[in-house]
């Protein structure tokens, strides 16, 4: 017959079972992710470049720079139409969002409810996404 001293005792907080170092010890470590906002590069490979699963050559800011004028915009309180804006896939447009902010853009996606591509900052070509909803006009060249 076996000696030990079981326990008996119906509430979990009076065992001397530790079950969170139990649980930890059961569950792989999460992997090891970059800091905010640094770039997320396949491993020993180049970084990859934004938007991901476009096809090669489309997915590179325009050569150049936009057209050298603005447009004159004509604000809306209506929201933009993906349909509306998809002309303006692979072509240099004017937006203007909410709040004010306006910019060229050479845009690469056109979703359901989003756009995607480069916008002009005065000196160079950046990424960028926004929601249909910040679009307050656009025009297209």
């Amino acid at each position: 017959m076996n000696n030990d001293k079981i326990n008996t005792n119906e509430h979990p907080d009076e065992n001397n079972f530790n079950y969170d170092s139990y649980y930890m010890r059961q569950q792989p470590l999460p992997p090891f992710s970059p800091p905010f906002g640094a770039p997320i590069r396949p491993p020993f490979g180049p970084p990859l470049e934004p938007p991901f699963g476009f096809p090669p050559g489309q997915q590179r800011p325009p050569i150049g720079r936009p057209p050298s004028f603005i447009p004159q915009g004509q604000p809306s309180i209506f929201a933009v139409d993906p349909g509306a804006i998809r002309p303006c896939q692979f072509r240099f447009v004017y937006i203007w969002l909410r709040g004010g902010r306006e910019f060229w853009a050479f845009l690469v996606f056109v979703g359901p409810r989003s756009v995607a591509g480069f916008r002009w900052t005065g000196f160079n070509w950046v990424y960028f996404g926004t929601d249909l909803r910040n679009i307050v006009d656009f025009e297209c060249f």
